[in-house]
């Protein structure tokens, strides 16, 4: 058995968007433990050298369990003989069998390629996961751990929320990405990597260049991309980073870019610039990840409509990713 008391280190590797959902983690954990955190692309891990630890814990994360390089990442901590927890889709999967702890996401089978309901459920495995080792090493109070709890069970209604109010804008929002050349995501802190996973569904679905950024690495070279016209979808929750962010957007907006925002903030200091503002509830700042990635899934969806895409099928993709 794992005793989460004597974990040193965590690492959290996994690929495409089981990556963003590990990227995600990191920050939860970081906040809710003194553990130190690492993430990596399972690609990139077993082929580096490794110090192996056993008082580390690998957590592979991964929809379908076949994922070809997060399964010789497991094994190379296997032959190693550390700690392995997977978080999987599916339950009988290579991935779930060679692992020492398996943590179901359940979510029902992933029709479409692109990963959507599992990319929430992989989030939702990882901060349940999150909190249980925090409250277990005390380092987050009885109460504390109630109440995360308690915000868990009301986030089906708010996503309920969320999805129907959001129904109505992307169809619009979608047609200002119809003759654009690519476009840009930005968020930061637990937006940063949602923003990524934004960015990646665009290109699965739409086959549309975009990029997901760090808002703050914006000025660091990106901010050359802007021109008239680029569609920047901007992700700025009323977290400790909304003034941050806000900023960013005015550069953007500076400089010729069609800004979406994507806020939970509902007075109105946002610039009459923005092109189109999609507003989605208030929760707990560590839940707002599960709320800003559906308009971003829905837009990729609406833009890859437009365009008569096979939605479920990309080209060139495949499910269940069985090859190196």
């Amino acid at each position: 058995p794992i005793d989460p008391k004597d974990i040193k280190k965590i690492i959290l590797i996994g690929c495409g968007s089981a990556y963003h959902s590990c990227v995600t983690a990191k920050y939860w954990f970081e906040e809710l433990t003194n553990i130190p955190i690492e993430i990596d692309i399972a690609s990139e891990f077993r082929y580096r050298k490794i110090k192996l630890n056993k008082k580390n814990l690998y957590v592979f994360v991964s929809q379908s369990g076949e994922t070809a390089d997060t399964f010789a990442a497991l094994d190379l901590c296997k032959k190693n003989k550390v700690k392995t927890c997977s978080i999987v889709n599916v339950v009988e999967s290579s991935i779930a069998r060679s692992s020492d702890f398996v943590l179901p996401i359940h979510a029902g089978p992933e029709i479409g390629v692109a990963s959507t309901k599992a990319f929430i459920g992989q989030m939702l495995v990882l901060y349940i996961l999150g909190i249980k080792i925090s409250e277990v090493r005390k380092e987050i109070s009885k109460l504390d751990y109630e109440k995360k709890i308690n915000d868990l069970k009301k986030l089906p209604d708010l996503i309920k929320e969320t999805l129907n109010y959001c129904q109505d804008y992307t169809p619009i929002i979608a047609k200002d990405f119809l003759n654009a050349k690519g476009a840009m995501f930005l968020g930061r802190g637990l937006s940063f990597p949602i923003a990524l996973e934004g960015a990646l569904k665009l290109k699965e679905l739409s086959y549309l260049h975009a990029e997901g950024y760090a808002a703050g690495e914006m000025k660091h070279g990106p901010l050359a991309l802007i021109e008239e016209g680029l569609p920047v979808v901007i992700l700025a929750p009323k977290d400790r980073y909304f003034e941050k962010t806000i900023s960013n957007m005015q550069e953007v907006i500076a400089r010729g870019g069609k800004v979406i925002l994507i806020t939970n903030e509902n007075n109105k200091i946002i610039s009459e610039n923005v092109r189109f503002t999609l507003e989605i509830p208030m929760t707990d700042d560590h839940l707002t990840p599960f709320l800003m990635t559906i308009p971003l899934q829905l837009l990729a969806y609406h833009v890859a409509s437009l365009k008569n895409y096979d939605i479920d099928k990309p080209r060139n993709l495949a499910k269940s990713v069985t090859v190196e």
